[in-house]
C-alpha cells in the first residue's frame, strides 16, 4: 500500500505591510476556522500522520498501554484538611476523570461532592475545577468547560442537601472566590474577543446573573485581573497583572456589598503580591529588589512608607512564595537554580531550611495549607527519579511524615536511573544549567539517543520533576535532559531579564550551547539527538531549528508559538496586548524588526529540517490552532529534504491537549513512538 502524499495547502498571498516592509503569508486564509476548506485540510494532515506512522501502530499502542500500566488505575490524592472536613480526589479504573470527594474529620464515610466523568458525558472535552466551598462548607461553587477555550460556567451544588442550585454564570475564567457571608461569590469575567479577565464581578446566590454587579473593570488592554482570598479569611483580593506591574484591591469579605480599596496604586515596573493575617498586610515585592524581598504593614497603613522589612532583597536568592502560619514564616527561594524552603519562626529563633539531596530535583509549597493554626508545613517534591512526593513537615521538630507518593507500577526502581546536574558555557560565556536522566545502563559513549527539552519564557522555571510515562523512553535507552536556558527564573530575575525582549535570542543560543555541550561530553550524537518543547518553548524550537538544524535528528513541537510577528501585531487575538513586556510591541520598528529577525514562521528557508511532529488544539486560546498549520505548510513548501513533517490537530481540545487521562496517555504515545520509530 502507497503512502498518502502530504497535503498541500494552497497558496494565497496576502499582503502584511508595517514600518514599509512587506511581508507575503500564502497561508494566512487557514486563520479562518469557519472555512470548510480549513477543516478540509486539517482532517487531511491528521490522516496524512496517520499514513506515515503506520509502521508504529502496534508501537503506539504498546506505548499507551505501558503507560496506563505503570499508573494505579484506582487512585487516591493525599488529603488535606480545610475548616471540618478533609478533602481529596481519586480515580476509578476504566474512567477518565477525577471523582472529587471530602470527609469530616469527627466521622467516617465518603461524600462526593463533583464526579467529573458525570459532567464529561456526551462532550469529547471537558475540564473542571473545584472553586470554592463556601465558608459553611455547605455549598460548592465549580466550573466547566467542554470545548477547550478556557471559557468556563460556574455552576453551584449545595452539597448539604445534594442538590444542584439553578444559577449558572456563563463564558467566565475558572477563579472564584465566596464571601463570609455564604451567599455571594466574586468571580472574573473575559473580554468576549481576546479572552481578556477584565472585569471582577459578584453574584449572590438566587439572583438573575444579567443583574450581577460590576466590582472592578480592568481598564487597561495590557493588564488582566483576577481574585483570591486573603489568608485571614478576612478580605476578598482582586489583582491586576501584567508582565512588568501590579496592582491589588481588597473588599472585606464580611461586607462583600461595600465596595473595594487600593492596597498601593501601579508603578510601572512594581511587581507585588500581598496576603492579609493577624491584623498585617505581607507583601512580596521587586521594589529596590530585582529578585523580591517580603515586607509587612499594618493592615490599616497601606502605603509604602509604612512598610517593615521582614526578608530582604539578595542578589543571588530569588524570592519565589511565601506561606504564612502561627507561629513560622515560611519562604520559597531559588539559589544556584534549586529550590529552598526556608522555615523562620516569627520569634526569630532557629530558622533552617528543609533538606533536599538529590543533585536536581522539584519542590514548592503546596497550595493546601489551608490551616494557619498548625505547626505543620505540607510540601510536595519529586525528581527526574523520584516519584511525585507530598509530606508534611514539623516545623517545630524537623520531622518529616511521607503522605503520598505517587505509585509507578511495572517493576519501577529509582535505583536503576542515574540524575546530573551539568553546565554548558553560551556564546556570550554564560553557563547554562543542564539537568538530565538516564538508566544506570545506558552509555556514555556518543550511541545514545537523547532527548533535550526546553522552554525558557515568562519567567517559568523547568524543574527537574518527575513523570512516569518518561521512564518508555528511558528504558529504550534514550538520555532525558533539561535545557534551562534563558528566559525563565531558574537562576533569578536576571536570568528571566537575560531571555526576553531585545535579549530573546539568548534563549535560542543557550538551548544550542547545551546540545552541543550533551554532544562534546558523548551523552549523544547528532544522529541522535532529539529536541522538544511546548507553546513558548515550540518558538524554542523553531528558532532553533532555523537556526541550527544539522544539530538535531528531530523534533516534537508542542501548540508552538511560531508566527511571533503577525500575532503580536494583532490586537484582536487573546493574550497578544498583555505580552508586549515579554516580546515587545512590534508597533515599534526596533521590536518589529528583531522579532521578525527570529520568528520561526517568517525565518523558514529553502533548507534541510530535521523529522519533525507538531502538535496543535483547534481550540487553543494561547497559541491559536492556525500558527502550526501555517508553519507546516510553509515548511512543507520551502524544505529540501525527504524528511517526515507531520502535523496533528487535536479537533477536540485546547492549549493543553486532551482533558481526559486516557487521551492524554495517547498523545503522548503518539509523540513518544515518532521519536522512537525514526530511522
Amino acid at each position: 500500500m502507497s503512502v498518502k502524499s502530504p497535503p498541500i495547502a494552497a497558496r494565497r498571498p496576502h499582503r502584511l505591510e508595517c514600518h514599509g516592509d512587506v511581508r507575503i503569508d500564502e497561508y494566512y486564509w487557514l486563520r479562518n476556522r469557519d472555512d470548510p476548506e480549513v477543516r478540509a485540510h486539517l482532517d487531511a494532515e491528521n490522516a496524512y500522520l496517520e499514513d506515515r506512522l503506520r509502521h508504529v501502530r502496534e508501537l503506539r499502542e504498546r506505548l499507551f498501554e505501558e503507560i496506563k500500566g505503570r499508573i494505579p488505575q484506582t487512585d487516591v490524592s493525599a488529603p488535606y484538611r480545610d475548616g471540618t472536613h478533609r478533602y481529596y480526589w481519586r480515580y476509578e479504573d476504566g474512567r477518565q476523570y477525577r471523582i472529587h470527594c471530602r470527609s469530616a474529620l469527627d466521622a467516617r464515610g465518603e461524600q462526593i461532592i463533583l464526579d467529573v466523568n458525570a459532567l464529561a458525558e456526551g462532550h469529547e472535552f471537558c475540564d473542571a475545577a473545584i472553586l470554592d466551598v463556601s465558608p459553611d462548607e455547605r455549598l460548592l461553587a465549580y466550573a466547566v468547560d467542554t470545548v477547550g477555550r478556557r471559557r468556563y460556567a460556574i455552576r453551584f451544588r449545595d452539597l448539604a442537601a445534594r442538590a444542584e442550585l439553578p444559577d449558572v454564570i456563563p463564558d467566565v475564567v475558572r477563579e472564584a472566590v465566596w464571601a463570609n457571608d455564604n451567599r455571594t461569590l466574586f468571580y472574573t469575567r473575559q473580554d468576549p474577543v481576546t479572552l481578556r479577565p477584565f472585569q471582577v464581578l459578584r453574584h449572590t446566590l438566587g439572583s438573575d446573573v444579567s443583574a450581577d454587579e460590576l466590582v472592578y473593570e480592568e481598564r487597561d488592554e495590557t493588564f488582566s485581573c483576577g481574585v483570591a482570598k486573603s489568608r485571614s479569611k478576612r478580605y476578598v483580593l482582586i489583582g491586576s497583572h501584567h508582565t512588568l506591574t501590579s496592582e491589588y484591591r481588597y473588599a472585606d469579605a464580611d461586607r462583600p456589598h461595600n465596595g473595594c480599596e487600593v492596597f498601593l496604586p501601579r508603578e510601572r515596573g512594581h511587581e507585588y503580591r500581598i496576603d492579609h493575617y493577624r491584623g498585617r498586610f505581607y507583601i512580596r515585592s521587586n521594589a529596590a529588589a530585582r529578585n523580591f524581598r517580603l515586607l509587612e504593614t499594618p493592615d490599616d497603613r497601606t502605603g509604602r512608607e509604612h512598610w517593615g522589612e521582614l526578608v530582604p532583597h539578595r542578589e543571588d536568592v530569588l524570592l519565589e512564595a511565601f506561606e504564612l502560619f502561627r507561629d513560622h514564616l515560611v519562604v520559597q527561594e531559588r539559589r544556584d537554580g534549586l529550590v529552598r524552603l526556608r522555615v523562620q519562626p516569627w520569634d526569630g529563633a532557629g530558622g533552617h531550611d528543609v533538606a533536599f539531596d538529590e543533585p536536581a530535583y522539584d519542590a514548592f509549597i503546596d497550595s493546601h495549607n489551608h490551616v494557619a493554626d498548625t505547626r505543620v508545613l505540607r510540601f510536595r517534591y519529586s525528581s527526574l527519579a523520584t516519584p511525585a512526593s507530598t509530606f508534611d513537615y514539623d516545623m517545630r521538630t524537623r520531622a518529616r511524615t511521607l503522605v503520598k507518593r505517587d505509585e509507578v507500577l511495572g517493576g519501577f526502581d529509582p535505583a536503576h536511573y542515574r540524575t546530573e546536574r551539568l553546565h554548558a558555557v553560551a556564546t556570550d560565556g554564560t553557563h547554562v544549567p543542564i539537568s538530565l536522566v538516564a538508566r544506570r545502563d545506558t552509555p556514555r559513549d556518543g550511541t545514545s539517543r537523547l532527548l533535550l527539552y526546553g522552554y525558557g519564557a515568562y519567567g517559568i522555571s523547568m524543574d527537574a520533576g518527575f513523570r512516569s510515562p518518561r521512564l518508555s523512553l528511558l528504558d529504550r535507552g534514550f538520555v532525558y535532559a533539561i535545557a534551562h536556558v534563558r528566559g525563565g527564573e531558574e537562576l533569578g530575575r536576571r536570568w528571566y531579564e537575560d531571555g526576553k525582549l531585545l535579549s530573546k535570542k539568548n534563549t535560542f543560543t543557550d538551548f544550542i550551547a547545551c546540545a552541543e555541550r550533551l554532544i562534546e561530553l558523548r551523552y549523544t550524537s547528532p544522529e541522535r539527538l532529539f529536541a522538544m518543547g511546548g507553546s513558548a518553548g515550540g518558538l524554542l524550537i523553531g528558532a532553533v531549528l532555523n537556526m541550527r538544524p544539522d544539530v538535531f535528528r528531530g523534533a516534537v513541537a508542542q501548540v508552538p508559538f511560531v508566527d511571533v510577528l503577525t500575532t503580536m501585531l494583532d490586537e484582536s487575538i487573546p493574550l497578544t496586548t498583555g505580552e508586549y513586556d515579554e516580546w515587545g510591541n512590534p508597533g515599534a520598528e526596533r521590536f518589529y524588526d528583531y522579532i521578525k529577525s527570529y520568528s520561526p514562521y517568517d525565518n523558514v528557508a529553502a533548507r534541510r529540517y530535521p523529522h519533525l511532529l507538531v502538535m496543535a488544539g483547534l481550540h487553543d486560546s494561547q497559541v491559536q490552532y492556525w500558527e502550526p498549520a501555517k508553519w507546516v505548510a510553509r515548511l512543507r513548501a520551502r524544505k529540501t529534504d525527504d524528511n517526515l513533517l507531520l502535523l496533528r490537530t487535536n479537533l477536540d481540545a485546547g492549549h493543553g491537549g486532551a482533558s481526559g487521562r486516557y487521551e492524554r496517555y495517547r498523545e503522548t504515545a503518539l509523540q513518544y513512538a515518532f521519536l522512537l520509530g525514526l530511522p
